[in-house]
């Protein structure tokens, strides 16, 4: 039978590429070493620099007291109201620093803020590892206008390879069913070329690093 189409054409090399295997042409091909150069700066500072360049907001924080009351400050400037969260820790750091905050599900509905922690900073990509095992799940990082995550010194990494190595460490065989990487705002310019921020998520972004060095 005559092969009619290109389709079939295509077809029948990639089913021979696949029956007649050839080696490896470039065997001594390093996958290992870093392709990247070394980074020379603190990664807190490398961080920030990607980040607000991907049009991220950063904000450096000495304590949890000092992030509460930056928060406080940003709310008033922007005149958020309906700030949601509903992670444990983040939730008392709020109550501590008498800000108001909402945490039921039926709240979701009206929330302009929504705070969460994170898994990783990755420094040299100014971006945020989240997942789905985080307490509050996957719609906190694309529902809210505007999201704010809160993190430490310690949860930063230089590359993406070390947040995924300590994705696997931390959660062994109970992967999370979603692992995302946050590169600034949501933004697509699918429609005549135009940019529109917060087209499928969040349309301002904040990361509020905390300093936990300190007080090792």
């Amino acid at each position: 039978m005559e092969e009619s189409t290109q389709r079939e054409k295509i077809l029948k090399k990639v089913r021979n590429a696949l029956i007649r295997k050839t080696n490896n042409p470039f065997p001594d091909l390093d996958f290992e070493s870093d392709i990247y150069k070394e980074i020379n700066d603190s990664l807190e500072v490398v961080f920030a620099e990607e980040f607000i360049k991907v049009a991220g907001k950063f904000v450096y924080c000495e304590s949890e007291k000092e992030f509460a009351e930056s928060l406080k400050i940003l709310m008033c400037e922007n005149n958020w109201i309906n700030v949601f969260c509903i992670e444990e820790k983040i939730k008392q750091i709020l109550t501590d620093g008498q800000i108001p905050f909402l945490f039921e599900n039926d709240d979701m509905k009206d929330v302009e803020v929504g705070i969460t922690f994170c898994e990783y900073l990755i420094a040299r990509l100014g971006s945020i590892m989240v997942s789905s095992k985080q307490e509050c799940g996957r719609r906190m990082f694309v529902y809210p206008p505007v999201h704010i995550v809160v993190a430490y010194i310690s949860q930063l990494v230089p590359n993406l390879k070390q947040a995924l190595d300590g994705i696997k460490q931390k959660y062994g065989n109970k992967m999370p069913s979603m692992i995302s990487v946050i590169t600034g705002p949501s933004r697509t310019a699918d429609i005549e070329k135009t940019l529109v921020m917060g087209a499928h998520g969040p349309k301002e972004i904040y990361v509020f690093l905390i300093d936990d060095t300190l007080y090792e």
